[in-house]
């Protein structure tokens, strides 16, 4: 059997308030806090669920947040791409504005079906093509 991926870790200043950025933006919840370490997740945890589910295939993994001392010093290596799926992206986009994120500029042409934002934190991420009924397209 091969490997699964169960949790995302991210580094950060303040894991209370990205966590509480993403939970906004995924419609997430805590699942675990302590000082400096803070995991969101879809839904509570049930153990012998998610064993079965991790099993039997992909699962949506989890999110750490982990608190460093060392600030982002570059362009992430890895970002998240969400989706609407009840909105068009327009109306995402100026959503998760509203929660706290600010636009990025990575050198987009403007052409682009995805729009950069970036978190409280500054790591960037795209609200891509909206998947709601009567706004998706390719």
């Amino acid at each position: 059997m091969a490997s699964r991926m169960t949790e995302i870790s991210v580094d950060c200043h303040d894991a209370d308030r990205l966590a509480a950025f993403w939970c906004a933006v995924l419609g997430w919840v805590v699942v675990h806090h302590e000082p400096g370490l803070v995991e969101i997740a879809s839904a509570p945890p049930d153990d012998a669920a998610l064993l079965e589910a991790v099993r039997s295939g992909p699962v949506v993994p989890t999110m750490f947040f982990a608190q460093v001392p060392e600030d982002k010093v570059a362009k992430n290596r890895i970002h998240f791409d969400v989706s609407p799926v009840d909105v068009s992206q327009e109306d995402e986009v100026e959503r998760i504005l509203a929660l706290g994120a600010t636009r990025a500029d990575i050198g987009q042409t403007g052409e682009e079906s995805w729009t950069v934002l970036a978190d409280p934190e500054g790591n960037e991420f795209c609200v891509l093509r909206s998947l709601a009924p009567g706004h998706f397209s390719l």
